[in-house]
Order: C-alpha cells, then structure tokens, then sequence
C-alpha cells in the first residue's frame, strides 16, 4: 500500500454495541469528555478522511440519527465486539475499513496513515504503550467479512485470533497510549462525570 486509504476507498466504523455493564449499563457512546460526546468526539477526527463514518450501535438509534451519524446494527447478538465487526463489514462497500472501539480516552487523527504505512495488502491493527489494541485497526473489507462470518459460525469471538488469521500486522506506536472507559475508575481518571 503506497499511500494511506482515504476518500473513496475507506470507511471509519465505530464499535458501540457494548452493553455498558461495567458502568451500571451506561451508553459509552454518548458519555461527555470536554463536553463532546464521545462517538461526537470520533465523528469530527475520522469521518473528513473517508466516504463513510458508520458506527455499529444497538441502542440510541434515533440519537444517531439526529446528528446524522448512519448506524448498522448487530446481525449476530451477544458476540461482543466480533459482532460489531460482522455487521460493519457487511454494510461497508469501500475496500478499506477503519475500526475503532467508541471507549477509546483519546486516538490522534493521524492515526490512520501510520497504520496505513504498514499495513500491506493484509492489514494491521495498533500497538500502544499498554499492548496491542484489536479494535483499533485497518482491514481489507473482504477479508473481515468472511473472516468474522467464519469466526462466528465457528464460535470463536476472538478478534485477534481472526487478526493472526487473516496475516494482519501490528504497528506499533511509541508513545501513544489510548485508554479505554470500562470502569467507573476509568471514567474518574478521563475527567468524564457519568450521568
């Protein structure tokens, strides 16, 4: 891959089909860090450098809807986040994807084509400082599509083994360190008040 894949040849897809249940069932999508929602937060990073931005989301439809955000939903229920994938990759028509999960604390819009500078043919997904991050990664649409319908008919919900599968590449990125919102702790140290 010569040059980062952008426009036409790419979507951002955002994982929000999580239940919140560490967080007393909050939607993660729609918590505030410095006053932007965070699925809000994503929209004005990514969605400039793609065709699409779609966020794979199993609640708050009608918010989405009006801040025109397009959303899919589930195919496959209580898969975790193998589920969010199958169902952004059957919605996307762009050879590219771009995924990442909505809990993220913070991910740099050049974060794309410093995957894209590594990726090759087959992909990769992120390495921060904390260990690799399979949701924060660019994937050949085809390949996702019928890697997680394989995975899910096959019961195997891990998305780094579909990673390993599919001959996916990690990047790592030195200094970066994303976070995520999965405990009240979390919330407490991103400076988020929970509703």
């Amino acid at each position: 891959m010569s040059a980062p894949p952008t426009g036409a040849a790419l979507t951002v897809g955002v994982i929000a089909g999580g239940r919140g249940s560490r967080l007393g069932g909050l939607d993660k999508a729609w918590l505030e860090q410095g006053g932007t929602a965070q699925v809000l937060r994503w929209h004005a990073r990514f969605a400039p450098q793609a065709a699409r931005f779609v966020v794979s989301a199993n609640r708050d439809l009608e918010r989405y809807a009006a801040h025109g955000i397009e959303t899919v939903v589930d195919r496959t229920p209580d898969a975790g986040p193998m589920s969010g994938l199958d169902a952004l990759a059957a919605a996307v028509d762009t050879p590219w994807l771009l995924t990442l999960p909505v809990d993220l604390c913070d991910a740099d819009a050049r974060l794309l084509p410093m995957l894209a500078l590594l990726a090759g043919d087959t992909g990769a997904c992120a390495e921060d400082d904390d260990g690799v991050q399979p949701l924060v990664a660019l994937w050949p649409t085809d390949a996702l599509r019928r890697g997680a319908a394989k995975a899910l008919a096959s019961g195997d919900y891990a998305v780094r083994a579909l990673q390993h599968r599919l001959g996916m590449r990690v990047v790592r990125l030195q200094g970066v360190r994303f976070g995520n919102l999965n405990t009240p702790d979390d919330l407490i140290d991103a400076g988020i008040a929970a509703p």
